[in-house]
């Protein structure tokens, strides 16, 4: 096995580790609501806890509301709690069939704490980056002491790896910095 293998085990992880970021910026709130805000809550049905976006349809009305029309009446219920508990902190209102959620403006003190979860998830994503690098390394200087990898291989395969490294980190640092432009927009 030679050091690029071991690093192209890793980029995988590391693209993984990306989508689940990407996942969890759509969950943060920006000036304007999106579907995404309300997708994953989960709902307790019938001892069943489901994503809601597998309870119903979700759309976006034009005056910026998200209209959820669940598949069942039965199901009104257990979506408007399921939302009024979440940490959107917004009261759901039900009329007839459907649910409507407003969003109020974002107040500063909003703003700067959505910034704060966002540092989080940079963090975050950035140390699971630096754990892939940890144990890619391991391997490199494990493969060097039993002699399958030469020293010279050793340091181009530091090099690569920190490349690699450097790719991710700087893409995890743009989706954050776009992120932060829509919340303070």
């Amino acid at each position: 096995m030679d050091y690029q293998e071991i690093i192209e085990k890793i980029r995988p992880e590391l693209d993984k580790m990306m989508d689940y970021l990407k996942g969890e910026l759509a969950k943060v709130r920006t000036s304007r609501p999106s579907a995404s805000l309300v997708e994953s809550i989960t709902v307790n049905i019938f001892g069943k806890k489901l994503p809601l976006k597998s309870l119903g349809i979700i759309t976006l009305s034009e005056n910026q509301e998200i209209i959820i029309q669940p598949w069942e009446d039965s199901y009104l219920q257990p979506i408007e709690e399921a939302i009024s508990k979440s940490l959107l902190q917004v009261s759901p209102i039900v009329e007839k069939e459907r649910i409507r959620i407003r969003f109020p403006p974002l107040s500063e003190d909003m703003r700067k704490n959505l910034v704060r979860v966002l540092s989080q998830k940079t963090e975050d994503s950035k140390r699971t980056v630096r754990h892939w690098r940890k144990i890619a390394w391991k391997e490199i200087q494990d493969k060097f002491s039993q002699g399958e990898i030469s020293e010279d291989n050793k340091y181009r395969a530091k090099d690569k790896l920190q490349e690699l490294i450097d790719e991710h980190n700087k893409k995890i640092d743009e989706m954050i910095e776009r992120k932060k432009k829509e919340i303070m927009g």
